[in-house]
């Protein structure tokens, strides 16, 4: 494990960070980088290029090269449709692309089952969560550790071999359970929580592998607002730490609030990236969000146009049903 580094958030408290990742540089440096689709990072954890995903004849994904800065939020957004989710789920190894490479730290990914992606410290959660339902909260935590001598049949049959790795992880679990608000909840079945603090379980659960990279897939779809706020800081909280974060979102206030960086996807492309300020005054995004002519004002000439081509259909359409009851 690196050495230990301070960093200091924005509200100017600072913050023990033992990932070895500087923050404060990570999210400065991202202010020479080019606000242009594909633009590199002084340092990248996740690099993409080419890739490709076709469901039959329909391009979900065609991502030509994206970066994915260090110890900086994320945020990945996009209208519905285009492609966010299948992008996180070929970089993660829950789906496999047509064609393309992608690695993590420099590692390639192809090939490279989900599982194993998340032992190399690249974590995520989904939009509709994963829990197991019929675990409590706590087992469901100790699930999530990493390198358990407990899963060998051989060893399993010998409890002194991995009891005290039990215990350590419980007491992680439990430490994490009170990070998340969710120690009241240690012995409740996870079916039994609401929609919010499942995704706060997820998160939980996530973090017991001690990842690099958390990768976010609409946090906050049906969380009510008392617990969004919460999950915002929790978020903030996974970067102050040195984490990466890459999240989905549709709620414009929370990418605005908590991301360094936005990229932007529309029909499976990246169409814009740059912080959120410079992303949501950009005309492609606006144009992938309202389509490309949403804004043009129309002059007495194409109005009249228009008129007439539509004036015209209705005649035809007139003259067909014309036609076809006089040979009745």
């Amino acid at each position: 494990m690196p050495a230990d580094v301070t960093t200091t958030p924005e509200d100017g408290a600072p913050v023990e960070n033992a990932t070895g990742v500087d923050v404060s540089a990570a999210r400065a440096a991202l202010r020479d980088v080019p606000h242009e689709p594909g633009a590199p990072k002084p340092d990248p954890i996740v690099v993409a290029d080419g890739i490709r995903r076709q469901f039959g004849g329909l391009t979900a994904v065609d991502v030509q090269h994206v970066e994915i800065q260090r110890g900086v939020i994320t945020a990945l957004i996009g209208p519905n449709g285009a492609g966010k989710t299948t992008f996180f789920n070929l970089l993660t190894g829950f789906d496999r692309p047509n064609e393309g490479t992608w690695s993590f730290n420099g590692t390639p990914l192809n090939k490279v089952p989900a599982y194993k992606v998340s032992r190399m410290g690249m974590v995520r959660t989904f939009q509709l969560t994963k829990v197991l339902s019929k675990l409590t909260v706590i087992e469901n935590m100790r699930v999530g550790a990493t390198g358990q001598k407990g899963e060998s049949l051989l060893q399993a049959m010998f409890s002194f071999l991995w009891r005290d790795q039990e215990h350590g992880n419980t007491d992680r679990a439990d430490a994490l359970l009170e990070r998340f608000l969710l120690i009241k909840k240690r012995e409740d079945f996870a079916g039994s929580l609401s929609g919010g603090q499942r995704k706060l379980l997820e998160m939980a659960r996530a973090l017991m592998a001690d990842p690099e990279l958390v990768m976010l897939d609409e946090p906050m779809a049906g969380v009510n607002p008392a617990l969004k706020q919460s999950l915002l800081g929790h978020v903030k909280a996974l970067r102050d730490e040195g984490r990466s974060v890459l999240f989905v979102e549709h709620d414009m206030d929370m990418v605005r609030d908590i991301s360094d960086w936005v990229i932007v996807m529309a029909q499976g492309q990246v169409v814009a990236e740059g912080p959120p300020d410079a992303v949501m005054s950009d005309q492609r995004v606006i144009d992938a969000y309202l389509g490309s002519h949403h804004d043009q004002d129309l002059s007495e000439d194409m109005e009249d146009q228009i008129l007439a081509e539509a004036q015209a259909e209705i005649d035809s359409e007139h003259d067909g049903s014309s036609q076809e009851d006089s040979r009745e």
